[in-house]
């Protein structure tokens, strides 16, 4: 498996995030209403990843920098919220995730975060556990969805 950073608005990025979108569609009834600018994801604020098997992008994932700020109390300085990890249907069961989440957590600790946070949902039992069994414990709410009873919010130091 090859990783590669790329920009937020390359058509493999457009096309996994047009995924996960659909994927919460699914789950939930619709897409996830967080505002995500492209601009978030350049480094050295951000980073987006794609990982390709065989020259076929087969997994995605990003982080921002957050940090404090009144409205979400669960957030500090330092922090990097890890945003749209999502593996293809076809390649999901080979550890695709856990290794683009290690790649994104050494990505953000190179570039000087100091945790990475993520709100998920409680339709998406693969990502919980996924999140639990690497370490992160469960936050405050933050961010769009921190009053919905749905939303998991997580931490893990780096």
């Amino acid at each position: 498996m090859e990783i590669r950073t790329l920009g937020y608005d390359h058509p493999d990025v457009r096309k996994l995030v047009a995924d996960v979108q659909q994927e919460y569609v699914v789950r939930y009834g619709d897409p996830d209403e967080s505002a995500v600018d492209p601009a978030d994801f350049r480094p050295p604020e951000g980073l987006f990843c794609v990982a390709y098997r065989d020259g076929v992008p087969v997994a995605g994932g990003g982080w921002r920098a957050r940090g404090a700020v009144d409205d979400d109390p669960s957030l500090r300085a330092g922090d990097a919220e890890l945003k749209r990890m999502y593996v293809v249907p076809h390649a999901r069961g080979r550890g695709l995730s856990r290794m683009m989440l290690a790649h994104l957590e050494q990505s953000a600790r190179a570039a000087g975060r100091l945790r990475l946070v993520l709100e998920t949902g409680d339709k998406q039992p693969e990502a919980i556990a996924l999140y639990r069994s690497s370490g992160y414990e469960p936050i405050p709410g933050f961010g769009h969805y921190k009053d919905y009873e749905s939303s998991m919010c997580f931490a893990k130091a780096l």
